[in-house]
């Protein structure tokens, strides 16, 4: 048997390595999908946190949308339990939604571990997952061409990112208030 060439060795250890990295999901539950601009993205994601119960766990990367905003504020209010990890460029981005929710008492967390921390979703009530390429911000509603899934009763995919969040959670610092 002849020995394999090294590059050939290489291309089966990154197969190899990738498949035992890799976490098969479960396809279940109900996925909806919007496009920007002016698909709705921003009003799903806006329903959605209306109807949280319990929680809501956010990771963005730029963060402006004034209807989000708000809306994390009012559930806030109600009692939610609401937790934003945003961006280092968030500390000094001139229009940000992270000093008005840190402001207002809501925990909001910067990640600046990271070259670019460039996540973009919502865990809602462990049972909503909100994610794509939607930026929360006007520009992705109203500018940019992006997409928003919002997928319910996916269990396993939920608790994926649940660990996801938590990672980057622990190792977050607070922003400071302004």
């Amino acid at each position: 048997m002849r020995p394999l060439k090294p590059g050939i060795l290489f291309i089966i250890l990154a197969i190899v390595t990738n498949l035992a990295f890799a976490t098969p999901m479960p396809s279940m539950g109900t996925v909806e999908v919007f496009f920007s601009p002016r698909g709705g993205a921003t009003e799903a994601v806006v329903q959605e946190i209306a109807g949280a119960k319990t929680e809501i766990l956010v990771q963005a990367y730029s963060f402006t949308s004034v209807p989000i905003a708000k809306a994390l504020l009012g559930a806030y209010k109600r009692g939610v339990k609401v937790v934003v990890v945003l961006d280092k460029s968030q500390r000094s981005e001139r229009y940000t939604s992270a000093t008005f929710l840190r402001n207002a008492g809501v925990q909001v967390l910067i990640d600046d571990r990271h070259a670019i921390a460039h996540n973009k979703i919502m865990i809602i009530d462990k049972r909503v997952l909100i994610t794509g390429s939607f930026n929360f911000t006007k520009a992705a509603e109203v500018k940019n061409a992006e997409n928003l899934l919002v997928m319910k009763g996916n269990r396993p995919l939920v608790e994926r990112y649940l660990r996801n969040f938590e990672e980057h959670m622990v190792h977050a610092a607070p922003c400071p208030l302004a």
